[in-house]
């Protein structure tokens, strides 16, 4: 039997569906097969936390803004971003690239999430500078590549306890960070945090290198002005960049120097996210960890509970 949901949001469903599809195609645009081969359960398979966390669309997409806002305020990972991409005219192409990533690492079959992870892999060997102080950096430091996978991996969670109206069982937030480490490892991370305590323990450790600077700020601009290809751009943006905002640890919040104001309004788009978040994912019934799921035989419904 159809869910309330599902029939309460049926006219509102395809717009949005088209909406989201526009702004993020399926697969990222890239050539990812999800439905083959059967059986293959990819890195993590249809029992994981990943998978779970994963296919809540508002909550990832709050969340990598979230994550995109953290990321800013390392000097180093933020040097290379601001040398060696085009940011500045095609941030909706490098949100594309990051969602594909993402995607294909937590839902593709095994050969094809390890193909991409060896293409970033080669992409990152080639992103090298030195930063406005004369610090040397590499993509493909593992300092860094810890930095960002966590950034990711906490705003994630964070958005999937904000936005997805599924309760968090106990011990589910230390499965999924001991599970997201595979792919920053496969990249070349190392002492990948692995619990929700050590995540915690790791952002206080780092606290003492991060910083807000004039970089940090025009790339914050940037996103702030992105207009994603979808019916009223603007006010789309505005309520998951705030969205993204609410999930902010209060030490980021503070270091970014986020007004009371930008705090409240934070808080009011949190708030329109959550209850809008159930018409995505009746829109989105189809999307791409359904055809995980499908591959491996599972209903993609089981996706809404924690055993």
């Amino acid at each position: 039997m159809p869910s309330p949901w599902t029939l309460l949001t049926r006219p509102a469903r395809e717009p949005i569906r088209r909406w989201v599809l526009s702004a993020f195609p399926r697969g990222g645009g890239g050539h990812v097969d999800y439905d083959h081969p059967l059986g293959d359960p990819g890195l993590f398979g249809p029992d994981s936390a990943t998978w779970r966390v994963h296919a809540d669309f508002p909550g990832m997409l709050a969340g990598g803004l979230a994550a995109l806002m953290l990321q800013t305020l390392h000097p180093r990972a933020l040097a290379g971003v601001w040398d060696h991409s085009n940011f500045r005219d095609d941030l909706v192409g490098r949100l594309r690239r990051t969602t594909s990533f993402v995607s294909g690492t937590s839902y593709a079959p095994s050969a094809q999430a390890q193909q991409l992870i060896e293409r970033v892999k080669t992409i990152h060997a080639q992103v090298r500078g030195v930063t406005e102080d004369g610090r040397p950096y590499a993509a493909d430091d593992p300092e860094l590549l810890t930095w960002v996978h966590v950034t990711e991996a906490y705003s994630f969670l964070q958005g999937y306890r904000r936005y997805s109206h599924i309760a968090l069982p106990a011990g589910a937030a230390d499965r999924y960070y001991d599970e997201a480490r595979r792919v920053a490892e496969a990249l070349g991370a190392r002492d990948v945090p692995a619990t929700e305590a050590q995540i915690t323990s790791y952002f206080r450790r780092i606290r003492p290198e991060l910083a807000f600077s004039a970089r940090s700020r025009t790339v914050l601009d940037v996103l702030a002005r992105v207009r994603l290809p979808v019916p009223i751009a603007g006010l789309s943006r505005d309520v998951f960049l705030q969205a993204g905002a609410a999930l902010l640890p209060a030490w980021a919040d503070t270091l970014l120097g986020r007004s009371s104001l930008q705090r409240a309004q934070a808080g009011l788009a949190a708030r329109a996210l959550w209850s809008v978040a159930p018409v995505f994912r009746a829109a989105l019934h189809d999307g791409i960890a359904a055809r995980a799921c499908a591959r491996m035989g599972v209903a993609a419904d089981a996706l809404e509970r924690w055993s």
